[in-house]
């Protein structure tokens, strides 16, 4: 890692320490030989074009300048190097400024519902899942198509939801367009905002490990959602300061929820594909 470290960025390596956590790469905190630190990780050769893909998604983040992303020093074949962030506490301004500059970092808009960001590829990732990022014409085509039915097949064909479930998820697909809500702009999406993938720093949150694409603003606070967030009501009171939602948006969390518990299910089995039809009821039901 310190040879390869050195090779992507020309500095001088003094040390690195493996870090613990990480699904889908190992995580090494690097000293430099000036003092300085980095962070990089090492991608499995299993997930071809994950460096890349995040690479791409971190720079096209942070060029709106509204939200703190750490800045990528080099990218290879499996390797990552970004800026080290110190890590701190959330409290109720970091938190309010993190909804506020998520509100700005959607505005700023993409180019169309499923593109990627400028330089990354097509055949992206969310974890340890592959993700495709394909442009359409509107967010329902595209949610339906490249969001949810490919990890529906997936998780009917491995046993993982039953063929009845994978028909109630079919029928979202069916009416998505009804369920969607009044027709937005595609944003500039973190995509796998979850709260584990915001570092709460000594003055700010951090967005990491994004996997970003053009959609719907909802997909990325119903991420947050999902498995809780630190002072998430402020998040949200911030992000309605400057951006404010659209009548009914806490009822259609559930069909926005779709997609990252059906990637759960693929990867870590029937519990989420349960938690997946769940939400599809719900989302249903209005």
């Amino acid at each position: 890692m310190a040879d390869e470290v050195s090779r992507l960025t020309g500095r001088a390596v003094a040390e690195t320490r493996r870090l613990s956590g990480g699904d889908t790469a190992a995580a090494f905190a690097v000293r430099l030989d000036d003092g300085g630190e980095l962070f990089a990780k090492s991608t499995s050769p299993s997930m071809p074009g994950a460096a890349a893909a995040e690479a791409a998604s971190l720079r096209w983040l942070a060029e709106p300048g509204v939200v703190a992303v750490p800045e990528v020093f080099g990218d290879g074949d499996h390797c990552l190097v970004t800026e080290h962030v110190p890590e701190g506490a959330p409290t109720a301004e970091t938190a309010a400024e993190l909804g506020r500059g998520l509100a700005r970092l959607h505005y700023a808009g993409a180019p169309a519902f499923g593109s990627p960001p400028p330089g990354g590829p097509a055949d992206a990732w969310i974890g340890l899942a592959p993700m495709r990022n394909e442009p359409e014409d509107d967010w329902p085509t595209f949610y339906a198509r490249h969001r949810v039915q490919p990890y529906v097949r997936r998780a009917v064909d491995e046993g993982t939801l039953s063929s009845e479930s994978g028909k109630i998820l079919d029928r979202v697909c069916e009416d998505v367009a009804e369920l969607a809500g009044p027709a937005e702009p595609p944003s500039r999406l973190h995509g796998d905002l979850w709260s584990g993938n915001v570092l709460w720093g000594r003055d700010r949150a951090w967005l990491i490990d994004p996997a970003a694409h053009g959609g719907h603003r909802e997909t990325d606070l119903a991420m947050l959602h999902l498995f809780g967030c630190p002072q998430l009501d402020r998040v949200i009171a911030g992000y309605e300061e400057v951006h404010p939602l659209a009548d009914g948006w806490r009822s259609r969390i559930p069909l926005h929820q779709l997609f990252p518990l059906l990637v759960h299910a693929v990867l870590f089995g029937s519990g989420f594909g349960s938690q997946a039809v769940q939400a599809a009821r719900r989302a249903l039901a209005g």
